[in-house]
């Protein structure tokens, strides 16, 4: 009589199997990560905002600029942790989402929090001697302000990636798959919302530092509805004569051409505002420099009533010029 062979795996159960061990590990990872992020959260509530608070050292207006819905934040996390504790991943997410908003209003005050610290630490003595203090602190492990004060927007994008998991790997037969599919999405929907606002904050510095450089009436104004997409030197080939080094900045709809300011000018560093092209009017074409050489390249744009010619020694900068006039171009299409 033979004897039976070995038992066949049945390849439903075995993907089961996967699923349960991934949605385990991830639900031990978001727990362990929540406790380590309330145990941050509470240690600036504490040491930060709960001494500011009692000695004054900060006004209100200027404790509530940098730390925002910081204490709304560590409140949302109490609530959260003792459901994930229990084993509720479900119903803790879900209830957690009423609460995503006060992460789009963080980000949100995230640069005005940033100026803050710099301005405080630059001209208020107390709270310079204050942070450096509580920074020393063995509880922060050598981290300081500056490194706590992005934590909610970094724990955000764990949280995205931690709940998408978690809802990928519970099956449509769980009593929790639906809540963890809503809550999945709803963090989705905020962690974009939250990188737009970033992604316009430093947008913004950009066009700030740009407008600092530049000086000339065409340079006026170039602050609102654009976005910074590159800078840098190239060279200006004319119909005659030599090259010539120019500084061009270019922005969504407009290519800048600047010209530096002498070194003994009154605003030397600066850049004076030679030219100003519309994207919208643009045509370009890579002339030389498509192999990947090293002998760089010459870009040439075409305006209705002008043509430059542009040229760089350096093939990777070449290339970088040419991926963004091309995304100026298309966006204005």
């Amino acid at each position: 009589m033979e004897s039976p062979g070995p038992v066949a795996r049945c390849p439903v159960q075995e993907q089961r199997a996967r699923w349960e061990r991934k949605r385990a590990r991830t639900a031990q990872e978001l727990l362990e990560s929540e406790r380590r992020y309330q145990e941050q959260l509470g240690l600036v509530a504490t040491y930060f905002l709960g001494i500011l608070k009692a000695k004054g050292t900060l006004r209100p207006p200027e404790r509530q600029a940098l730390f925002g819905s910081w204490e709304l934040i560590h409140g949302a996390s109490q609530k959260l942790l003792p459901y994930l504790e229990e084993g509720y991943w479900g119903q803790g997410l879900e209830g957690f989402c009423p609460h995503l908003e006060l992460y789009t209003q963080f980000a949100a005050n995230a640069e005005r929090s940033r100026t803050t610290l710099q301005e405080q630490l630059k001209k208020n003595k107390r709270f310079r001697r204050f942070v450096r203090l509580q920074e020393g602190r063995p509880e922060f492990g050598g981290l300081q302000l500056q490194d706590l004060l992005p934590l909610p927007l970094q724990r955000l994008q764990q949280y995205e990636n931690l709940a998408n998991a978690l809802a990928e790997n519970t099956g449509p037969n769980s009593p929790d798959h639906q809540q963890l599919t809503r809550a999945a999405q709803l963090i989705s929907e905020t962690a974009q919302r939250v990188h737009a606002i970033g992604q316009k904050q430093k947008n913004d510095q950009h066009l700030r530092r740009v407008q600092a450089l530049l000086s000339g009436r065409q340079a006026k104004g170039l602050t609102s509805g654009r976005w910074f997409l590159h800078q840098g030197w190239l060279l200006v080939v004319p119909p005659k004569g030599e090259p010539r080094p120019r500084m061009f900045f270019l922005f969504s709809d407009v290519l800048l051409m600047a010209k530096p300011r002498p070194p003994l000018h009154l605003k030397s560093g600066t850049f004076a505002c030679r030219a100003l092209y519309p994207m919208t009017q643009c045509q370009l074409q890579r002339v030389f420099g498509h192999s990947g050489g090293s002998c760089g390249g010459l870009l040439s744009l075409s305006f209705p009533h002008e043509k430059l010619l542009l040229m760089s020694t350096d093939q990777e900068e070449l290339s970088r010029w040419y991926h963004s006039l091309t995304l100026a171009i298309n966006s204005k299409n």
